[in-house]
């Protein structure tokens, strides 16, 4: 396997910059984040160190040998948005800029686009399936003729009350994740795995890898702590009581996540992802969750 981390917490750092940290700090391979240029209110979207839209030959071959010249690979490239979001003209956006996405990963030679399916949060699962059979097909397709695998995290995108009570994802649970596989039954996409998003589901986390593991594209390594006394407060119908901390201090078993990872034969990337309050003070903050989180996966991924 091979240990890194998601970009979209050092958005203040340019792609070179980026790429320094990453070598320097002894990082394998970064998860690059490709937002459209415009603002995002989203607590980590927005972030761009690969600009897709103006990519060019040039560009393409800079990165490529700016990668190679580090010793640091590019695990994937990312963006978040909402495919099946209600407003047709905001699908046609973002499926645009995912295409976008698709078609720059092989110029960078990149064979993995990691995103999100998508909900209308307003509706029931069986209720989005329609809309997911107009999207997803063609966009699995458009990617698998470009030699690309998409990577769907399992996000229930379930912060605040703006996605109650379905969030904004429906890829969030083994069924949902087999019926995706039953109706588009591709190599060409398969689970970006998450393990901090089962949590609060009370999913077991490694029976769910031994199940897909042949659907395993990529991994974040995020922790999620449950916070008892909110839970005990507001019920798990309530908002705010999983709190996303950084690896080795949340509620993951990272013993039996990386037990069931080797099991299925898993070997790709392990990418950190940091969304954790307490390390969001400043730069060096986020840089120490990215270091101090590497330190702790290091006992099960060398």
């Amino acid at each position: 396997m091979k240990l890194g981390f998601v970009s979209a917490i050092l958005g203040d750092l340019n792609f070179d910059e980026l790429m320094a940290y990453a070598a320097e700090e002894g990082f394998d391979c970064v998860e690059l984040m490709c937002w459209p240029l415009e603002a995002s209110n989203r607590r980590y979207a927005g972030v761009t160190h690969l600009d897709v839209a103006k990519l060019d030959d040039a560009q393409a071959a800079r990165v490529r040998d700016r990668c190679q010249s580090l010793g640091v690979s590019i695990s994937g490239l990312g963006y978040y948005p909402n495919p099946l979001h209600p407003d047709p003209e905001h699908r046609r956006r973002v499926v645009d800029h995912l295409k976008k996405v698709i078609e720059a990963a092989p110029r960078v030679g990149v064979k993995v686009v990691n995103t999100f399916v998508g909900r209308d949060w307003k509706r029931s699962i069986p209720e989005n399936w329609p809309a997911f059979d107009e999207i997803w097909p063609g966009l699995v397709a458009f990617a698998e003729g470009r030699g690309v695998r998409l990577g769907i995290e399992n996000c229930p995108m379930l912060f605040t009350h703006d996605e109650w009570p379905g969030g904004a994802n429906l890829a969030v649970s083994p069924a949902v994740w087999r019926t995706m596989f039953e109706k588009i039954p591709s190599a060409a996409w398969g689970l970006n795995f998450d393990p901090s998003h089962l949590i609060f589901q009370d999913i077991d986390i490694p029976k769910a890898l031994r199940a897909f593991g042949a659907r395993l594209v990529h991994v974040h390594a995020k922790d999620t702590r449950i916070d008892r006394a909110k839970l005990d407060d507001v019920g798990n119908l309530g908002l705010g009581w999983h709190v996303p901390k950084i690896p080795g201090l949340g509620d993951v078993d990272w013993s039996a996540f990386f037990a069931a990872l080797t099991d299925v034969g898993y070997n790709g990337p392990v990418c950190i992802e940091v969304e954790d309050r307490a390390y969001e003070g400043s730069l060096a903050d986020r840089k120490r969750a990215l270091r101090q989180s590497k330190r702790y996966l290091e006992n099960f991924v060398v």
